[in-house]
């Protein structure tokens, strides 16, 4: 089963509350307070992997709990910190933080209740106000008052939040709570046996979006029964199911290409694409975020018209569905090929096809016979070399003064 899209919910581990002891040992009368600190919670941690190809494994396990952080103990000891929970997505995993249902908001927040000014507030509350005990004199922090802007939301997802690209590259998608306070930090020289001391803050809390688009240099775009599999593995050892109907490709193939200077590209074969695609006809909507970070698109032509369709009306139909879908798309370095050139009317639909769309450089082959595959090879590496370079700068002379 493929798995491109999953929803999770991650909470970190709580921080460990402070301990409330006083030292106790032979001939060493009034020892003090000794209550240690408790230990933080652990993190909720994101790390991309080469390896994997899914998020299978997330929508198995869609609630991401780290584990919580010890109390603090007698004698000085703090408490141990909680694990951090790591968990390995593939490269090229979107993280969307989901907005909260109102309801749940609201849920959440406790009913305003009038306290006395010189209650000491704990770090539990939403919005913390603490209170800094070292010295004499307290010193008062408001956090609410570092609340920054959020970033817009993509409606339906939320916003944007992490783009893991490269092996092992890792974000915390929640931090851990802070441990509490012992006993021991709290005594001054006017009070030098506090019998208090900190609870520890919950740990970060979310509903999260993973969204998979694969990182290939080539994409496969075309109608259903193009022969994207078939050339997918003719240039390549994947192998896709192939079959004599459409939509047999039912989620996104990945084929490496590898030539005799041990040079790979990775090339993504998309399911086809039909009309209305960018409205979620067929199944190309789901899949048509694949193909967003392909440095070059391969635009694959039936020219023989086994569907009983126009070549030259196939390629205008898919070129308005990626406009519609996302305009950059078009201004991506796109090759034209055309398929199935075994077939007896194929030759004739070529000709047509370069007095319909002139200035258009298409590419015949065959991939059930491999036909042109060889130079289709050498096309594509030759194109995704020079999308990968980039312009040097330009050197400019410096003027006298």
């Amino acid at each position: 089963m493929f798995v491109d899209e999953v929803k999770v919910f991650a909470r970190a581990g709580h921080g460990g509350k402070g301990c409330v002891a006083f030292h106790r040992e032979t001939f060493v009368p009034k020892g003090g307070p000794s209550g240690g600190n408790g230990g933080r919670g652990g993190d909720v941690i994101l790390e991309a992997d080469h390896d994997l190809n899914n998020l299978i494994a997330q929508f198995y396990t869609p609630r991401l709990i780290a584990e919580t952080g010890k109390a603090g103990m007698g004698k000085g000891m703090d408490g141990p910190a909680g694990k951090d929970l790591v968990i390995k997505v593939p490269c090229g995993t979107l993280v969307w933080r989901l907005e909260q249902p109102e309801s749940d908001a609201a849920a959440g927040q406790p009913e305003p209740t009038e306290e006395p000014a010189d209650l000491l507030q704990t770090s539990a509350r939403i919005r913390p106000v603490m209170r800094h005990s070292g010295s004499e004199r307290a010193m008062e922090i408001d956090l609410s008052a570092d609340d920054q802007e959020k970033p817009e939301a993509v409606e339906g997802k939320g916003e944007l939040v992490a783009d893991l690209t490269t092996h092992g590259q890792r974000f915390i998608l929640c931090k851990g709570g802070r441990g509490g306070l012992g006993n021991r930090n709290f005594a001054t020289a006017r009070r030098q046996t506090p019998r208090f001391a900190q609870p520890g803050e919950p740990g970060d809390e979310g509903n999260f979006l993973l969204e998979l688009r694969i990182i290939a240099e080539v994409g496969l775009v075309g109608y259903p029964n193009a022969g994207k599999s078939t050339l997918l593995t003719a240039i390549s050892k994947a192998r896709p199911k192939i079959a004599a109907y459409p939509f047999t490709t039912l989620h996104p193939q990945i084929g490496i290409v590898e030539y005799p200077d041990f040079v790979r590209l990775t090339v993504c074969d998309v399911p086809g694409l039909i009309e209305g695609a960018h409205q979620n006809v067929g199944l190309g909507h789901a899949f048509l975020r694949h193909i967003q970070r392909c440095k070059i698109l391969v635009t694959l032509i039936d020219m023989a018209g086994t569907d009983g369709r126009h070549p030259w009306d196939d390629y205008k139909q898919l070129l308005t569905e990626l406009e519609l879908y996302s305009p950059a798309l078009l201004k991506r370095p796109r090759l034209v090929v055309a398929n199935k050139m075994d077939e007896p009317t194929a030759a004739d639909n070529l000709k047509q096809f370069k007095k319909k769309i002139p200035k258009t450089v298409l590419l015949p082959i065959s991939a059930a016979f491999d036909e042109g595959v060889d130079k289709f090879k050498k096309q594509i590496r030759d194109a995704v070399e020079k999308a990968t370079k980039t312009p040097a700068p330009k050197r400019t002379r410096k003027q006298p003064r």
